[in-house]
């Protein structure tokens, strides 16, 4: 894992990648890939969480423990010299105590970045609350200036995973609400099918 300073530095080079131009991050799942992705040129690198989980025979969907991603996580940001942001799901459960908890474990993993998803598992309540959705995001910022590393946090919305399609209007609000009612800076709001 870097030391302190070496995470810092890194956490503001991956900040600063998401200035200007279009940032396209390798997902690696392990060490092996982390550093193939890395050797290839690659100034960051992204974890995802359904290959760490498949690598490790697990269902996607957090089924694996957030120790176990959290362990691949690790391994791989002392592997590499390049940023390292981790994907962790919907942050290993609801409350924002959970949410705070999970960016301590990323911080500590050596990574300067993660997701944090919407989605929650439940076909009857397939998106968390919007202000449950604040709180968690609110905890992550609040932990990341707690330990004083500037993580970047890409706050995922699944809404076009939907099976009810959603439209860009829909969402747009839903981003809107997000970054209005959020105390903190989120410096990238992501939505998968939406395009």
């Amino acid at each position: 894992m870097p030391g302190i300073a070496q995470q810092e530095a890194r956490a503001e080079a991956f900040r600063n990648m998401h200035r200007g131009r279009l940032l396209l991050l390798p997902n690696a799942w392990e060490v092996a890939s982390a550093r193939i992705f890395e050797g290839s040129g690659f100034g960051a690198i992204a974890t995802t969480s359904a290959g760490i989980a498949f690598t490790l025979g697990y269902p996607d969907g957090e089924h694996i423990s957030r120790q176990e991603m959290l362990a691949a996580v690790e391994r791989i940001a002392a592997a590499v010299q390049v940023p390292v942001t981790a994907d962790v799901e919907a942050g290993y459960g609801n409350r924002p105590e959970d949410a705070a908890l999970t960016a301590r474990a990323v911080i500590q993993a050596g990574a300067v970045g993660m997701n944090l998803e919407d989605a929650t598992g439940q076909p009857e309540n397939p998106l968390l609350d919007l202000p449950l959705q604040i709180e968690k995001i609110n905890a992550v910022l609040e932990e990341a200036r707690r330990t004083g590393v500037p993580i970047v946090l890409n706050a995922r919305t699944d809404v076009y995973l939907l099976e009810d399609s959603v439209d860009f209007f829909n969402l747009q609000g839903q981003v809107q609400q997000w970054i209005f009612r959020l105390a903190g800076g989120v410096l990238q709001i992501h939505s998968h099918g939406a395009g």
